[in-house]
């Protein structure tokens, strides 16, 4: 017999955790009846100023298969929260996927950008994708670098070696599943290799929170201009610059300048 579920999700405590969540929020789709177009990215929506979707769509699923599948994956890459040995680890692997999750989207929407203005692919501009592969993706690279004499499982009997893992998914998923987002899971494997291969480092606990509080705040704002959502304590409003919006806290008199700030289809990732 295998160890018991409660000692492997003590060593991989940040992937429970991300399954955990990645799961809730696929009950709370299913029972709210949210589609893709309600939290899924496309090149459309990022343009009218929805950039909070480069992370909800990155945890959200709509199919129960299209979550499994991740989820497995992403079991199986846990291994790297116990890998503190060879420089990995558990802050590592948070930080990191901090990274995958915003420059992976930020990628796909680059090369969306790309085949939309230079090569005049409008099917690119409403392509909507959703789900947690570029970030799978980008793991699977970076082991497959780090570790590459590891094996990658996905659903408890099938067996990768992970050297090769992020071509053989990628190919098999293309195959596979047509719906697949190509140019996702391969942002993920680009930004995955960059990582791996020290051209984005330096990260600690100081980059990921400041990293983390502009992403909440960059989210709320975009929540706001865009009207998805309505926060009653924040106005929007342009000052000085019209290009450059500001954020006033009502009560407080309060008004920060964000010049300061760093700058039809469905596809599952």
């Amino acid at each position: 017999m295998g160890r018991p579920l409660f000692y492997e999700i003590m060593e991989k405590p940040a992937t429970s955790c991300i399954i955990g969540i990645c799961s809730a929020i696929w009950f709370y789709i299913q029972k709210k009846n949210i589609g893709y177009s309600h939290v899924g990215l496309s090149y459309e929506n990022a343009v009218e100023g929805h950039h909070w979707r480069i992370i909800t769509s990155a945890f959200s699923h709509i199919s129960v298969i299209h979550l499994v599948f991740n989820m497995s994956a992403l079991w199986s890459l846990g291994v790297v929260e116990q890998l503190d040995h060879i420089g990995l680890g558990v802050t590592y692997y948070l930080h990191y996927t901090l990274v995958l999750i915003v420059l992976s989207g930020a990628l796909v929407l680059g090369m969306y950008h790309i085949l939309i203005g230079r090569f005049k692919l409008e099917y690119f501009r409403r392509v909507t994708a959703v789900g947690y592969s570029c970030v799978v993706f980008g793991w699977m690279t970076i082991l497959s670098v780090k570790q590459p004499s590891s094996k990658l499982n996905l659903f408890g009997f099938l067996s990768l070696p992970i050297s090769f893992a992020p071509f053989e998914s990628l190919i098999f998923t293309s195959i596979i599943v047509p719906q697949a987002s190509f140019l996702g899971h391969l942002s993920g494997i680009v930004v995955g290799y960059a990582i791996a291969w020290g051209l984005i480092h330096g990260m600690n606990n100081f980059w990921a929170i400041s990293m983390l509080g502009w992403i909440v705040l960059f989210s709320v704002i975009s929540l706001k201009r865009s009207g998805a959502y309505g926060f009653d304590f924040i106005e929007i409003e342009s000052v000085m610059d019209t290009s450059l919006p500001s954020v006033r806290f009502p009560g407080t008199g309060r008004t920060m300048q964000m010049s300061s700030l760093p700058i039809e289809g469905v596809e599952i990732v």
